[in-house]
């Protein structure tokens, strides 16, 4: 954990894909899998504690569905982006090396958002700054991890990921 948080904070203040590069064999899907949790219980945590102090919030159901949904989405995104890079673009990289190095950025940065998203006044700014963040360093990490040279492939991987995100959520809410 202690090696993953040393990483996270190179490619928070070195962003390039040469730096994701230097990580992206060094851990695999359990290590991805653990720091995720990671920045799910801490979320969770929160939120269930916030939600204590609000009425119509049930704290208990805030705390699990934090807990299993961010893992959840996190390896939806990753495993989308992976498919993605290699069917249309030809990325060489393996799934495990896309979810470790997503999670370098993605961890202390949802972690960082939870914090912040708490003060009343600047949480709504905060999460948009960090909602760019994460889109940027997804776009260097998609470059390094899939080894997508061409910036335009890294881009509409991350778009085209997005969007086929956003359609399964709402599959899946239509669903539940």
């Amino acid at each position: 954990m202690q090696d993953m948080f040393t990483q996270s904070t190179a490619v928070l203040v070195q962003p390039s894909p040469q730096t994701f590069e230097r990580f992206e064999r060094r851990g695999g899907l359990n290590q991805a899998l653990m720091y995720v949790v990671v920045a799910a219980l801490v979320s969770a945590v929160i939120a269930g504690f916030f939600g204590i102090f609000h009425s119509g919030v049930n704290p208990l159901t805030q705390f699990f569905s934090r807990l299993i949904g961010i893992p959840l989405q996190f390896f939806a995104f990753t495993g989308l982006v992976y498919f993605i890079g290699r069917s249309l673009f030809r990325g060489t990289g393996t799934y495990p090396e896309v979810a470790y190095s997503f999670a370098l950025f993605y961890v202390p940065l949802s972690i960082l958002g939870t914090l912040i998203g708490i003060i009343p006044i600047i949480g709504g700014l905060a999460g948009f700054v960090i909602a760019v963040a994460m889109i940027y360093f997804g776009y260097l990490a998609s470059q390094s991890s899939l080894n997508l040279r061409d910036p335009v492939s890294a881009v509409v991987t991350l778009v085209l990921s997005g969007l086929a995100y956003l359609v399964l959520g709402l599959i899946l809410a239509g669903i539940f």
